[in-house]
């Protein structure tokens, strides 16, 4: 199950990483010769969902995680379930910050990306 989930994600970053690539050198040519960036926004657009949603999945798994940590060790001492109870909800703000960080960067790919002012203005 490992090695099936490794080869997907592997997958996943390599087409996330393909797909710009290669409309890049199009989309180039297309503002230097005054044409249509359309197929470079939708590379976008895709590099910024699989990222968010690969970002996503690995936030969930780790507060996954930590939940199930805390709710084991609540288990085994349950006089200590404040202190408990305060780590896990500094590590899970810590946590969510990746999902944040990556929300920001699908932002910016979506909306500071200057090709996207051109294929606006056309």
């Amino acid at each position: 199950m490992k090695k099936i989930l490794l080869m997907t994600i592997a997958a996943l970053l390599v087409f996330a990483g393909i797909v710009p690539m290669a409309f890049a050198e199009e989309a180039a040519k297309a503002v230097a010769g005054g044409g249509n960036n359309i197929p470079f926004f939708v590379a976008i657009a895709i590099a910024a969902g699989i990222g968010m949603g690969i970002g996503a999945f690995g936030t969930g798994i780790g507060q996954g995680n930590a939940v199930r940590g805390a709710v084991e060790g609540i288990a085994r001492n349950p006089g200590a379930s404040g202190k408990i109870m305060t780590a896990m909800l500094v590590g899970l703000a810590m946590i969510e910050s990746l999902a944040i960080y990556v929300l920001v960067i699908a932002l910016i790919l979506l909306y500071a990306n200057p090709l996207i002012k051109y294929v606006v203005a056309n």
